[in-house]
This record gives structure tokens, C-alpha cells and sequence, in this order.
């Protein structure tokens, strides 16, 4: 979100380095304009993605950083322009915070693939968005580890009243990435072919566990792919098959039996054995952000007709739909809420990957007592 970087009023959590140690800062948001909503955050989420941000993973170097992109909390003030919330009211915000809004992308509800997209932390704030962000034009977007943010209205979701605060905010996240590619290649395809649909879901942690949920909801039959059978007990109770991706053997009796696999791995790991499990015409669609190659024959792509692709997050449309449809189902993640002093231990967890599947969610009303 929008920083006035030498302001003051906003108390936070940021990374100053690549040892990325979180510790207490202050600096200012701007006002909100005729259509912005203020918004005083109660839980953020922490992604993995917040980690790479702050280690230098991913090369932004942009310090001191608050990161955060699964938020929570309560509208504190709206615009004249505004009209679908009022103070008050519940709202989460999730990875986007700007766009051109203009543009064939936007018009189509892929805001998220707009050139112009504005990341919530990390991303430098234009021109052009009203006079009140003129403050932050140039300086990085801090994100939701902090006590407040204003946001462009277009970018705050509604929380469905069924979902708790907590677990709202990682619904914008891991919610909408495992959610978005399901929704192509299996819920608006369900009618295509004959019985079920097959999934398969590489990695188990809390994207694999959110793919499983949604899959599930959608109809379609799950497994787990996984190095091992350490969690067999885990899958079994959310209904899930599991197969060891390691086991030549497992794999060879798999072979053309899922319509899509989700890959929601962020380490580097190979990809052709598993989709080698893929039916004719299947996808594997890759979630993790893993900055080195994969290696893959063509040949197999051309006599299976299977199709590698990204997917990020969802548009504005995209997002609404899934937080309808988690509502619907009751799918809300596994969350464990913490104290702000306990947030940079989770991130050298989450580092070491050492860290379990649950999302852990600050508390932001423990900032105060940093």
C-alpha cells in the first residue's frame, strides 16, 4: 500500500536487511481520497512470498519493508465516491492495491496481469492516483504487516459473514492462487467428459492443503503427491489419496490419471516424472515462484498434448467468486493466530522450511505492545 516514507501514524513490522529480523517501525499513509477506503488492520497472514521478499530472494532490496498481503480488518473511513462500504464493515485486502484500471486486461477482471498492477509491498507507487498519494509517489508499497492501510476501493473485498477475520485474509492468498486455476481446469469443465475429475496436488503444505479443500468442493478426486508417507494421516482425513513422486514404481501405475496437477512447491524440483501422470491434454500448473529452469522434453508434451503453465493470484471478478464459494462450502484455511513478537521466528521457520502447514496470522493489535 501507499507509504509517505518520512511520515509518521503507522506503526509496523519491516525487514531493514536480507537477514530479514522483523522489527518495530513507523511511517505515514496518505489520506484517502474520493475513492479510497481506510482500513484498520486486525490480522495479516504470512505467505511465504513475504520471506523471499525481505531475504533478497527476490532481488527488490527495498528496506526498511513491511510485508503482507493477507489483511484483515476494519473500514475506519471511506471516500465521497465510495458506495459499497461504510465504516464499520470488514475488509480484506489480498496482493494487488493499484492497477491502470483502463485497459483490456482490467476491463476483463485480470487486473492482476495489468502492466501497471501495483503489488501491495515491494512495488515503487506511480503517478496519477489522486493528489492525496502524491506523498508516496516513487517509495515502495508497505503492505500488512501494520496497523493501517488506504486502498483503492476497487482492490477491498467484502469478508463473507460466515469467515472469521482471521482466517479471511489468507483466503486473498493461498485462497484465490489454488482457487483461480481450479476454476479453469476443473470447476468450469466439470460438465466436459464423463465421471469425476482428477486432481493432483504437489506438496502439502498450505497451499496443498487449500488446493485439496477447494478440489474437493469443486467434485473432483484428490491426491497428494509427496516424497514420502510421513503424511499419509493428514491426507486421509481430508480425504485425499497420497502418492510418493519418488516411488518409479507408484508413478508407473498412475500414469494418465489426472486431468490437472496443482505445483504448489517453492524449491527447486523435477517435474517430468509427475507429469508423466497427466491425462492427454492435462495441465500442470505451476505456483511456486522458483527462480531456476526446469528441464522438460518436448516429446512427451507433444504425444500427451499436456500444457505447462504459471498461475498468480486472480482479478478483482476472479477473487469475489472465491470468497462466495468458500463461503458456500465452509473452506477456510488452517490458521494459527500469533503475538507480533513471535513473527520473525515463524519467518526463519518458513526460511529453513522447517515451518508446518498452518498459515500463521499476526495479530496486529499486539504492534502496540512491541
Amino acid at each position: 500500500m501507499a507509504t509517505i516514507e518520512k511520515g509518521t501514524g503507522t506503526i509496523a513490522l519491516c525487514a531493514f536487511d536480507a537477514t530479514a529480523e522483523l522489527k518495530k517501525h513507523e511511517f505515514g499513509r496518505p489520506s484517502p481520497g474520493p475513492n479510497d477506503i481506510s482500513i484498520d488492520n486486525k490480522f495479516c497472514g504470512m505467505c511465504h512470498s513475504d520471506v523471499h521478499a525481505c531475504n533478497g530472494d527476490w532481488g527488490l532490496n527495498m528496506y526498511p519493508i513491511a510485508p503482507g498481503h493477507e489483511i484483515s480488518g476494519i473500514v475506519t473511513a471511506v471516500g465521497a465516491n465510495v458506495t459499497d462500504f461504510k465504516v464499520g464493515d470488514r475488509a480484506a485486502v489480498g496482493c494487488f492495491v493499484a492497477s491502470c484500471e483502463t485497459c483490456d486486461l482490467c476491463t476483463e477482471g485480470l487486473e492482476n496481469h495489468c502492466l501497471q498492477c501495483v503489488h501491495t509491498y515491494g512495488f515503487k507507487f506511480p503517478e496519477g492516483k489522486g493528489d492525496n498519494f502524491q506523498g508516496a509517489v516513487g517509495h515502495h508499497t508497505n503492505g500488512g504487516y501494520s496497523d493501517n492501510i488506504v486502498v483503492n476501493q476497487r482492490f477491498v473485498f467484502h469478508i463473507p459473514e460466515s469467515i472469521s477475520s482471521e482466517d479471511a485474509g489468507p483466503l486473498l492468498c493461498a485462497g484465490i492462487t489454488v482457487f483461480s486455476p481450479l476454476n479453469r481446469h476443473i470447476l468450469k469443465k466439470a460438465s466436459i467428459g464423463k465421471g469425476k475429475k482428477n486432481v493432483g496436488v504437489v506438496g502439502f503444505g498450505g497451499l496443498g492443503h487449500m488446493a485439496v479443500k477447494i478440489a474437493k468442493a469443486m467434485g473432483a478426486d484428490v491426491t497428494i503427491f509427496s516424497r514420502n508417507t510421513k503424511k499419509q494421516a493428514q491426507a486421509d482425513a481430508m480425504g485425499a489419496s497420497l502418492l510418493v513422486h519418488t516411488d518409479e514404481k507408484a508413478l508407473s501405475e498412475h500414469v494418465r490419471a489426472f486431468d490437472c496437477i496443482i505445483d504448489t512447491v517453492s524449491a527447486p524440483h523435477g517435474i517430468a516424472p509427475i507429469m508423466g501422470t497427466l491425462k492427454v491434454g492435462g495441465a500442470m500448473v505451476l505456483l511456486g515462484a522458483i527462480p531456476t529452469p526446469f528441464e522438460i522434453s518436448a516429446f512427451p508434451l507433444l504425444m500427451n498434448r499436456h500444457s505447462i503453465e504459471g498461475s498468480l493470484v486472480g482479478g478483482v471478478p476472479e477473487t469475489k467468486e472465491m470468497l462466495e464459494f468458500c463461503a458456500k462450502h465452509n473452506i477456510v484455511p488452517n490458521t494459527k493466530v500469533i503475538h507480533a513478537k513471535d513473527a520473525s521466528a515463524r519467518f526463519k521457520e518458513m526460511a529453513e522450511g522447517t515451518a508446518d502447514a498452518d498459515r500463521y496470522v499476526i495479530d496486529i493489535s499486539t504492534l502496540k505492545e512491541l
